[in-house]
């Protein structure tokens, strides 16, 4: 039987796994980290078509009890007038990035799949079909295929193409956190959008009553950024960002990087999913459910295709237009001086939301 090395043990890692064992490949996961929440902070959304795409390999129901839904998007600008109001779809799921792991994991656990720690790629080469990867403790392991799952900064992306290009800074900074204060109007039943005269702002309120939040803003660094800096360019808005951000004891910031072309996502023993082909800005809230996608994808390729190459070739011409289009529109909806942008949830974003996969089709 194929066996295929998954290198990270991150959302596409768990569900790539999920899906080649579906379709008939023996998957081992191999996460750098020794835990897998390394981004403990965070949280994040699955769109619907994310969970389409976990509903194909039947690891949809996990994810759906860990988190909440969201229901509808409330578009404002600085002074607090509303813009729109756009519906999230449904199956769109709020959750921590640290649980999303946890539940993969267990999940990839209860069907068998070997998930290894402590396994940070330094090399891999191929020789008469076999791959032999080598990892920075000393140990090796062989395989007929390796996924690349391995993220932004992903090490199988350079062994592919040595030239590919590193990850583009989006000019964007990121902050995100928690609060359970009550001086400001909860937004339970939608992500309140707020786009500042300076930065750009989204809440929800949980089922608990702890309200989640993140902020964008340009000309930021994350190293030197504090909670102040995002208080100060939120401040001059009619609105409770400032407020939010205010009553946060613990926030979390970071840069946002994107990729916006890969020329190359195989070879003929390696592919790449998710953020380690295709990263985009966060701004549109799909660089999970896009590596959902992937993997769900491929692995239906490597199924229906018998020989390996095609079938990363189908792969690749399958995705390649759908998430460098997202890439696109994610970077111009991050831009927070663009006020005709279209917003998330718009009817314009369909396109998105609405993508079925359907396990039970062949790949020609």
């Amino acid at each position: 039987m194929t066996k295929a090395l998954i290198i990270g043990g991150g959302i596409a890692g768990a569900v790539t796994a999920m899906a080649l064992q579906k379709a008939g490949i023996t998957p081992v996961i191999c996460e750098a980290y020794d835990t897998g929440a390394d981004d403990i902070g965070a949280f994040l959304t699955i769109m619907r078509n994310g969970t389409n795409a976990l509903r194909a390999v039947e690891a949809h129901q996990p994810v759906i009890d860990a988190g909440f839904p969201a229901t509808d998007i409330e578009v404002l600008d600085g002074t607090g007038t509303r813009l729109a109001l756009n519906p999230m779809r449904s199956d769109a799921h709020t959750l921590r990035r640290s649980v999303l792991y946890r539940v993969l994991h267990d999940e990839a656990g209860r069907r068998g799949i070997p998930l290894h720690h402590g396994k940070r790629l330094v090399s891999a080469s191929t020789v008469d079909g076999v791959t032999l990867a080598e990892f920075a403790d000393g140990s090796a392991a062989e395989c007929d295929l390796l996924i690349g799952a391995d993220g932004i900064h992903s090490a199988v992306r350079g062994l592919i193409d040595p030239g590919a290009p590193a990850p583009r800074f989006t000019g964007l900074t990121i902050a995100y956190g928690y609060t359970r204060a009550t001086s400001f109007q909860p937004s339970a039943s939608a992500y309140r959008m707020i786009a500042g005269h300076k930065a750009f702002f989204g809440y929800t309120t949980a089922p608990d009553g702890e309200t989640w939040w993140f902020s964008r803003a340009p000309e930021l660094d994350s190293t030197t950024a504090t909670k102040q800096h995002f208080i100060d360019l939120l401040a001059e808005d009619d609105t409770p960002s400032a407020e939010i951000v205010r009553s946060t004891d613990d926030l979390f910031i970071t840069n946002a990087f994107d990729v916006p072309e890969t020329a190359h996502w195989h070879n003929d023993s390696m592919a790449l999913v998710g953020d380690a082909a295709h990263a985009a800005s966060p701004a549109a809230g799909q660089g999970a459910s896009m590596a959902l996608e992937d993997s769900v994808i491929l692995a239906m390729c490597l199924r229906d295709i018998a020989d390996r190459r095609a079938a990363f070739e189908k792969y690749t011409e399958i995705r390649r237009p759908r998430v460098e289009r997202l890439v696109a529109e994610s970077a111009a909806l991050g831009n927070t001086q663009n006020r005709r942008t279209v917003m998330p949830g718009s009817p314009e974003r369909h396109w998105l939301y609405d993508h079925e996969i359907d396990w039970a089709e062949r790949i020609a």
